[in-house]
C-alpha cells in the first residue's frame, strides 16, 4: 500500500457522521476519513449482519470488539476475534464477505 501525500492528520471518531448501508441481512455502520484514494474506516456490524454483496477491493482490517466470519468466494471461511486482524490485496485472493453473529467492531483500511 503506498499511502497518498498528506499532512499529518489526527481524527475524533465520534466526532464523524455515521453513514448505515444495509447488508442481506443487518446494518453495517460507518465512520469514514477519506484522502485521496487512501480511505480509513470505523465500521460496526449490528448482530446478524451479512454482507449483501462479494468485495474485492484490498483492506487490512482488525477487528476491535466482537467476532467477524470472513468467507472468501472459493469456499474458505475465517473467524476473527477482538485482536485479530486481516489483510487481502486487490489481486489474487477470491472475493471475500463478512458476517457476524453477535455484532463486531473493525477499523479497516482500504
Amino acid at each position: 500500500m503506498k499511502l497518498p501525500a498528506q499532512n499529518f492528520t489526527t481524527l475524533d471518531w465520534a466526532r464523524i457522521p455515521v453513514t448505515e448501508h444495509a447488508g442481506e441481512s443487518g446494518v453495517a455502520r460507518w465512520r469514514t476519513h477519506q484522502a485521496g484514494d487512501l480511505r480509513v474506516r470505523m465500521v460496526e456490524y449490528t448482530p446478524g449482519y451479512l454482507a449483501d454483496h462479494w468485495c474485492d477491493r484490498g483492506h487490512v482490517l482488525l477487528v476491535l470488539e466482537g467476532e467477524l466470519e470472513t468467507e472468501l468466494r472459493d469456499g474458505r471461511r475465517f473467524t476473527l476475534t477482538a485482536g485479530m486482524s486481516y489483510q487481502v490485496s486487490d489481486f489474487g485472493d477470491p472475493a471475500h464477505r463478512s458476517s457476524t453473529m453477535t455484532g463486531a467492531k473493525l477499523f479497516i483500511v482500504d
